[in-house]
């Protein structure tokens, strides 16, 4: 008896925290950091060495669902989040937020490695972290277990694929914008490959890397994929690669799928299961480049702001994921929120050698070719 009381004390102690933790300061409802978004610290081991930044808004009912997204390349979670209007939807629509960040030291881009061993295994580095972050927010705000959804932009969308592998029983559904399939790569200059132009495999070897990256015999999470025809960071063919492992666990491959117009404008493929629900979709944005198609705005349909790697295209991804989901996207517009200044951002050590594959991911003004490489060269992977 003594270790369960000990333990629902400790639970009791994390959930008063936090709802201090997210009480209006003095200037306004935004936190230090710059946003709505709370630092977590004390979440688990960490075995990836990742920052916890969170948001559940005022009110929020037990057993609401959990949204998990994770930034791309040079952004922070709070870019992303200002970017991309996940706060102001989960504000909206009713959900907690969760928001892992990289840190510098793990990556001097801020890239998640979603392409190193170490860290894209069940149960190792920054994967363990991701889900030790979730185990958190379920416990101490009483979400729903069965409504954990998750979506990631380029390192995030590579990322996001591995959770969905790894963790399969975690998610009722994902979505991977400008991603890769999981197993893409398991060292530099396999990323770099992938990213150029990714092979063109079957189905089954593609759903294979799932089907092997856990013991799960259950059903599968659905999974919404969306690409710009026009990234030339990560090849757009990714996108059709990511489809054919899903296709590949949901038993789909061989069937045809139903074509259409999303809500945006963008070209879309769906693919029912038996019970009528889309279990996988395709969304392609025409003349969209690497980055998070938004409809920038406070009015209905409209969310967040155009930045580096989220991209105004008139058509809202984040929207269209929670739909996708099944989560509620209507809801009044979000009056404009007082931002209070940001303290210091992390700054990268001049010291730290270049990642090379951050350089293709993020130096891509030169045209692909001469920036893979360039990162080539810098790995030691090519002759100069």
């Amino acid at each position: 008896m003594t270790p369960r009381i000990k333990l629902s004390a400790l639970v009791e102690f994390q959930r008063r925290k936090m709802r201090i933790s997210r009480q209006p300061n003095m200037q306004g409802a935004w936190t230090q950091t710059g946003s709505r978004l709370v630092d977590n610290v004390e979440f688990g081991s960490n075995p990836g060495g990742l920052r916890m930044l969170s948001y559940v808004p005022q009110g929020l009912p037990p057993g609401a669902p959990l949204v998990v997204a994770l930034h791309g390349c040079t952004q922070t979670a709070t870019d992303y989040d200002r970017g991309c209007g996940w706060s102001d939807m989960a504000e909206r629509s009713g959900f907690a937020l969760l928001m892992p960040e990289q840190r510098r030291a793990n990556n001097a881009h801020l890239c998640f490695n979603w392409f190193e061993p170490g860290d894209t295994g069940r149960d190792r580095g920054e994967a363990l972290s991701i889900r030790q972050m979730i185990n958190q927010m379920l416990e101490v705000h009483a979400l729903d277990p069965r409504q954990v959804y998750i979506s990631g932009l380029s390192a995030g969308g590579a990322m996001t694929s591995v959770m969905l592998a790894c963790y399969p029983e975690v998610f009722a559904a994902g979505a991977v914008i400008a991603g890769l399939p999981h197993g893409a790569a398991s060292n530099v200059q396999e990323a770099l490959g992938a990213m150029a132009r990714p092979l063109d495999l079957p189905a089954t070897i593609r759903a294979r890397a799932l089907r092997s990256a856990s013991s799960y015999c259950g059903v599968w999470p659905r999974v919404a994929v969306w690409h710009g025809e026009a990234d030339t960071t990560v090849h757009p063919g990714n996108a059709e690669e990511v489809a054919k492992q899903w296709l590949g666990v949901h038993n789909l491959a061989g069937v045809s799928p139903q074509h259409g117009i999303g809500d945006g404008g963008e070209k879309l493929q769906r693919w029912f299961g038996e019970g009528g629900a889309v279990q996988v979709a395709v969304h392609r944005v025409v003349g969209l480049g690497h980055g998070m198609p938004i409809a920038a705005g406070r009015k209905a349909g409209q969310c967040g702001e155009a930045g580096p790697y989220v991209l105004e295209a008139g058509c809202s991804a984040t929207h269209g994921i929670l739909a996708f989901w099944g989560l509620p996207t209507g809801g009044d517009a979000m009056p404009k929120a007082e931002i209070l200044p940001p303290g210091r951002p992390e700054q990268a050590d001049p010291r730290a050698p270049l990642s090379a594959l951050a350089q293709a991911w993020h130096a891509a003004e030169n045209g692909p070719a001469e920036v893979i490489s360039r990162a080539l060269r810098a790995a030691g992977l090519l002759r100069r």
